[in-house]
């Protein structure tokens, strides 16, 4: 039986598979779920080996991590492919049209907790598996699940876990869908993700407040030493001051940018749904490459003194603000930690203490396009929507991303099979059946397209 004919008649199946997998509350974040988490990961591990691979639960500190491989064409590429199998808490639950962990058939879509965040993507890649093996009785490339159970926590588990089994993970390239296409029917590729780095700062001034009217005016305030502070981060084209912070950072070539800045945007629909009267950022560039390709240094969160009803003259003895920068290939976020902490320092005003705490970060990663993982990618995506993806740059990080690019020297292919409207961490959550019916297959013609390019 050929591939095309075994998808299309196993398309039920293939769906009241997903629906018992969706049926599972592996909502990680409360561990009354903790149970209904570990017995997700043995679903999972049955279905990848009922796909034929060789599968196992690893436990970790809080939530099990299953792997699965299949290592049976020396010579070939091998392609690790990570999803996660925890979702969100439900809540608020009567904003649900029906439960949570029901999945409801509406209009075209599954609705369910975690239907495309990241449950129904990721199965798509056992069953493209699964299917090739039923079809083929083998696989054209060797290929490597990695699938955890604390990404909806913030993986902690998972670094740890890639450390100790470096050898067992080693591979070519990941493959990744847990990311949206860029329109309906409009498949794209994402090849570039920015970095992070996240800071905490507290300004201190006298040792206990003060009443402002007997005070104010000889004593340092916090509040208004973060207010000059903030001021002094970015000029009027909206420029980051720092010094050193855009050392190495490229302009895109020519060709890049206008393709980019001829993704089909709506300024107006933009500004309209964020509720702005117009656009703004880092002057001579648009809003695409200030959403995905540019360094940011925003401001996330201020606080100090009294923030209660009524009024209070207090001149407050801290103050406190945190803050992120959104990175760039060429930027490191700990190169930056040190421009910024230096920078903050050399700005902080007379008679205040300064103390700035970096959080956490990521590091900025662009995949060539034209690399062999990419190229096939393109051209199975192709093959089964008729059309040219549309290649992307997003202006978020997947922390996983960095991880496997740091820990293994891996790069990711982002091919993601939902779409923005899908409701991802929102009541309703739902995932375009024919979306999951096609990502069965462009992950199969992936995997083929993979071999193709040796």
């Amino acid at each position: 039986m050929s591939l095309d004919t075994y998808l299309l008649e196993s398309q039920a199946a293939h769906l009241d598979e997903l629906k018992a997998l969706l049926r599972i509350p592996s909502v990680s974040t409360n561990d009354a779920f903790k149970a209904d988490v570990a017995a997700c990961a043995e679903f999972v591990c049955g279905k990848l080996r009922d796909a034929g691979l060789t599968a196992k639960v690893y436990a970790t500190p809080k939530h099990p991590i299953v792997y699965g491989e299949w290592l049976g064409a020396p010579g070939a590429p091998t392609v690790l492919i990570y999803g996660h199998y925890d979702v969100q808490p439900p809540e608020p639950l009567e904003l649900w049209r029906n439960p949570p962990f029901e999945p409801t058939i509406e209009g075209g879509n599954i609705v369910a907790r975690g239907a495309t965040d990241d449950k129904g993507q990721m199965f798509a890649h056992v069953k493209a598996v699964e299917s090739l093996m039923k079809t083929h009785g083998k696989l054209p490339v060797n290929v490597k699940f990695l699938i955890e159970g604390e990404e909806e926590v913030g993986s902690p588990s998972l670094d740890p876990f890639i450390e100790a089994h470096a050898d067992m993970l080693k591979a070519d390239v990941v493959v990744v869908s847990d990311t949206h296409m860029y329109a309906p029917g409009r498949p794209s590729i994402t090849y570039g993700l920015r970095g992070l780095s996240y800071f905490e700062m507290t300004v201190r001034g006298p040792s206990y407040d003060l009443h402002s009217g007997l005070y104010g005016g000889a004593v340092p305030n916090p509040i208004n030493a973060i207010g000059t502070m903030i001021g002094k981060l970015k000029d009027e084209n909206n420029r980051v001051l720092i010094p050193g912070f855009y050392d190495g950072v490229q302009e895109l070539d020519a060709d890049e940018r206008a393709e980019l800045n001829a993704l089909e945007y709506d300024s107006a629909a933009f500004c309209g749904e964020v509720g702005i009267p117009h656009p703004v950022g880092e002057k001579g560039y648009g809003i695409v490459e200030r959403l995905t390709v540019r360094p940011t240094l925003d401001f996330n969160g201020i606080w100090g003194g009294y923030t209660g009803p009524g009024a209070k003259t207090v001149l407050p003895s801290e103050a406190h603000a945190k803050f992120s920068c959104r990175l760039v290939p060429a930027q490191d976020p700990e190169d930056i930690v040190r421009k910024v902490v230096a920078y903050l320092e050399s700005i902080k005003p007379d008679g205040v203490q300064l103390e700035v705490r970096p959080h956490h970060g990521n590091i900025p990663f662009v995949v060539d396009r034209s690399a062999p993982a990419m190229k096939a990618a393109f051209r199975a995506l192709e093959r089964v929507w008729g059309v040219r993806p549309v290649f992307t740059r997003g202006g978020g990080s997947i922390p996983v991303v960095a991880s496997f690019k740091r820990l293994l020297g891996l790069d990711t292919v982002l091919m993601g099979f939902g779409l923005e409207d899908d409701r991802l961490h929102s009541p309703n959550e739902k995932f375009a059946i024919a979306n999951y019916y096609a990502g069965i297959k462009a992950s199969a013609f992936m995997l083929q397209e993979l071999a193709a390019e040796g």
